[in-house]
């Protein structure tokens, strides 16, 4: 797992997908290819039927299948953060990388003819700003933090929600 993550507060999610263009934007990805997507998830079981937006981008693996499989060492993860990102001038577009990822990260771009990716907008991060499609969220769900912090802060809201029920 790489040193940073992005997390998302579901509930307050409107499904805007402001994360998706502007990510799309920041890495001229190509049509049909999204580095980061909002899945839409609905429950009719509950009442009223209810539709949530989940977040998914790359996981950034500690031991990413992707980067093994590419031929060429295009797919790259960095020493010193654990970012995964391809390396485009490397890479020949045998999408070896896309078919090696469970979640189909990396995805294929007709218009170079080579495949990207999230890299959680590593340019940014290392002029001390935050990803795209975080500062772009339009109802700020998304907040790029550590994974120690993100840690964190579920199990504190999930004690708070614990003493809010005993009341």
């Amino acid at each position: 797992m790489s040193n940073y993550i992005v997390t998302q507060n579901v509930a307050d999610c409107i499904g805007c997908r402001a994360c998706e263009v502007h990510c799309k934007d920041k890495n001229n990805s190509g049509p049909g290819a999204f580095y980061c997507r909002m899945i839409e998830v609905s429950s009719s079981e509950t009442s009223p039927p209810r539709i949530d937006f989940v977040y998914l981008s790359c996981f950034h693996c500690e031991k990413p299948w992707c980067v093994d499989a590419c031929p060429t060492g295009a797919m790259r993860r960095r020493d010193k953060d654990g970012i995964v990102y391809v390396e485009e001038k490397a890479c020949v577009g045998c999408k070896a990388c896309i078919t090696a990822c469970p979640w189909t990260v990396p995805q294929w771009n007709p218009e170079t003819g080579k495949v990207g990716k999230c890299d959680l907008c590593m340019d940014r991060i290392d002029q001390g700003l935050e990803p795209a499609c975080v500062t772009k969220c339009t109802t700020g769900c998304l907040s790029f933090t550590t994974p120690s912090a993100a840690s964190q802060a579920a199990r504190q809201a999930f004690a708070e929600q614990l003493m809010l029920n005993r009341r």
